[in-house]
C-alpha cells in the first residue's frame, strides 16, 4: 500500500488542491483566490494529502471566532484578533485517499495546532451528510451561524481539546 501523508500546502500545490474540490465539492465550488488567501493568511494551517506524489486530498484552517463560520467561497481579509478556536474551512478527499487514517490523523494536527495558539477547539461546517464522520473524530452538532452559503445538509459542528 502506498503511504500517505499530510504534508504542507505550498502555492504550487494550489492547482492540484483546486482540481481537488472541483471533484469532491462540485457543488460547493470556491474560486482559487480564496483557496490562496487562506495559505496567505495562515499557512500553518494548510495541508494537502499525498499519496504517494499525487494531491488525493487538503486541509485548510484558520483561528475564527468561536459560533460563527465565514460565508463559502468569500474572502475573510484578515485573521481576527477574537478567535477562540481553529476552523476547519476545509477537509477534502478524493475516494482513493479514504479509508486510511487520514481524517483522524488531520483532526490530531488541527488539535495540536489549536493547543499550540492558546485556543479553546476546533469548529467546522459538516457538508454531504458527513456528520456522522466527525461525530465519530470527536465533533458535536452546535447551534451557529447562518450556513446558508455551503448547502441544504450543512451542520456547524465543534470539539473541545482532548
Amino acid at each position: 500500500m502506498e503511504n500517505i501523508a499530510w504534508l504542507p500546502l505550498t502555492p504550487a500545490d494550489l492547482d492540484a488542491v483546486c482540481a481537488v474540490a472541483g471533484r469532491a465539492h462540485a457543488d460547493l465550488p470556491e474560486r482559487p483566490e480564496v483557496f490562496a488567501e487562506k495559505l496567505r493568511l495562515f499557512p500553518g494551517g494548510c495541508f494537502k494529502l499525498a499519496l504517494g506524489v499525487t494531491v488525493t486530498g487538503y486541509a485548510l484552517m484558520h483561528p475564527w471566532p468561536a459560533g460563527s463560520a465565514p460565508k463559502l467561497d468569500a474572502f475573510i481579509g484578515a485573521l481576527p484578533p477574537d478567535a477562540g478556536v481553529l476552523y476547519l474551512h476545509d477537509v477534502a478527499m478524493l475516494p482513493e485517499a479514504r479509508g486510511r487514517g487520514a481524517a483522524r490523523a488531520i483532526v490530531d494536527i488541527a488539535a495540536k495546532l489549536a493547543r499550540s495558539r492558546g485556543l479553546a477547539g476546533l469548529a467546522l461546517v459538516s457538508v454531504h451528510g458527513t456528520a456522522a464522520l466527525w461525530e465519530r473524530l470527536g465533533f458535536r452538532r452546535a447551534a451557529g451561524p447562518d450556513l446558508s452559503s455551503y448547502g441544504g445538509t450543512a451542520v456547524y459542528m465543534t470539539r473541545g481539546l482532548l
